[in-house]
């Protein structure tokens, strides 16, 4: 089928399932940039990790997924993963990269439809001569509508390029910061240190730091300072998550704070079982297979007996950031547990002796039972400010990696205000 432009049809008279694909190819001399825009229902973009392209080739969810092999560039979209309350419109467009040209300056380009059989079942042509000055173009759109995904053939050209189409879709272009980089804003600036450092490190981290970033600016942590602490049960109930990797992929989760925290994009690390157990900090650099290879490996760990003693351990962190290695930012511990949780009184006397303390403790548990105390962490009295926040997941797949750090900084914003309030924080 050869689409025109205007021409709106249904998705299902193309396709028999929800999963395609989406070609867009330019003959052109004149390097493009090729993205999809996953809007809301009022037609806005939901926030910079929806806009799928080169630097960023996968939404979220992987809803929509990105490659480019040339000058061919390619989507693969499932609608049967997006939430129509949420995205109801992918908007695919094109920029040319050399802002002294225009769109007029391509030959002609062809978008095709692609079913699951490697098949295409519709194109649509454009060319350069049907446009003027205009520095990018809307291609396609599918969109949802009247309980049916449904297409569009657009072409329509912007004059103003990129930024005019950002605004079209409701977003703000970035205000500049001089004199650091010139249409970037200080949050934007900040997280593209923070992908920039984690791409050139450890790269296999990008996708987890990029929804890390999103719950960050939603808090409004991007550029917060803090220092970060993990603390790890090492009881022998928890020898299987260390046996699977889930030990390890805490690790891997808890990074992308550090980097956007801490200048050094490090976090201290303790185990502990009978005993506390100081583990080195984990950094970029050792993170890959810290589990198996720090201290030679989990298995090799001393901590004393398999047994949960979440006092001493919590007595040795405090020692050492009021003690040991003072500084005046504010401290985030992460502290996982899969339950089993006993010396209830002394755990609420080093919560109550150490609410005007700069500590705030994230407890996790996970894949346990018998929690015990941090169950009643919202209900503890006699602290100067909520010092904690605790929450329960069967396992770490069992939900996604933004609903995780939406739960891990629940109550670390609050924390902060009421802790500068009561004069604890400067």
């Amino acid at each position: 089928m050869e689409l025109i432009s205007g021409q709106k049809l249904p998705l299902k008279n193309l396709f028999e399932q929800q999963q395609f694909r989406l070609r867009v190819q330019f003959n052109t001399p004149h390097p493009l940039d090729v993205s999809c825009f996953m809007l809301n229902p009022q037609g806005r973009l939901i926030h910079d990790d929806y806009m799928v392209f080169y630097n960023q080739p996968h939404s979220p969810k992987n809803e929509v997924c990105y490659s480019v092999n040339g000058m061919i560039h390619e989507f693969q979209i499932n609608l049967a993963k997006i939430n129509s309350n949420k995205v109801a419109r992918l908007v695919f467009c094109a920029t040319l990269e050399n802002q002294q040209l225009s769109m007029c300056d391509i030959q002609s380009g062809v978008v095709e439809l692609i079913n699951s059989k490697s098949e295409v079942v519709a194109s649509y042509r454009l060319l350069g001569s049907s446009f003027k000055q205009e520095k990018a173009l809307m291609l396609l759109e599918v969109y949802f509508k009247n309980d049916a995904w449904r297409l569009a053939a657009i072409g329509q050209g912007f004059s103003g390029g990129l930024d005019t189409l950002v605004e079209h879709f409701g977003a703000q272009v970035s205000t500049p910061v001089a004199p650091v980089v010139s249409g970037i804003s200080a949050v934007d600036l900040r997280k593209k240190i923070i992908l920039d450092k984690v791409q050139a490190d450890a790269p296999h981290l990008l996708d987890l730091t990029k929804k890390s970033l999103i719950s960050l600016e939603k808090n409004q942590l991007i550029g917060v300072r803090a220092r970060v602490a993990l603390v790890l049960d090492y009881s022998g109930s928890m020898l299987g998550q260390y046996r699977r990797g889930d030990v390890q992929q805490v690790l891997d989760r808890v990074m992308p704070l550090a980097v956007n925290f801490d200048d050094d994009a490090n976090f201290e690390c303790w185990a502990f079982a009978e005993r506390p157990l100081r583990l080195s900090d984990v950094s970029l650099h050792n993170l890959p297979d810290f589990i198996n290879c720090e201290q030679g490996g989990y298995k090799k760990w001393q901590a004393g007996a398999c047994i949960n003693n979440e006092p001493a351990v919590m007595q040795d962190v405090v020692q050492y950031f009021l003690k040991e290695q003072p500084d005046n930012l504010p401290v985030y511990i992460v502290f996982i547990s899969d339950g089993g949780i006993g010396s209830a009184g002394q755990i609420k006397r080093l919560l109550r002796e150490n609410s005007n303390q700069p500590i705030f403790w994230q407890f996790i548990g996970i894949g346990g039972r018998g929690y015990g105390i941090l169950e009643q962490l919202d209900t503890l009295t006699g602290r100067v400010v909520d010092n904690c926040n605790f929450f329960a997941i069967d396992h770490l797949q069992s939900l996604s990696e933004s609903e995780l750090y939406d739960l891990m900084l629940q109550e670390f914003p609050q924390w902060l205000e009421q802790a500068k309030t009561k004069q604890i924080l400067n």
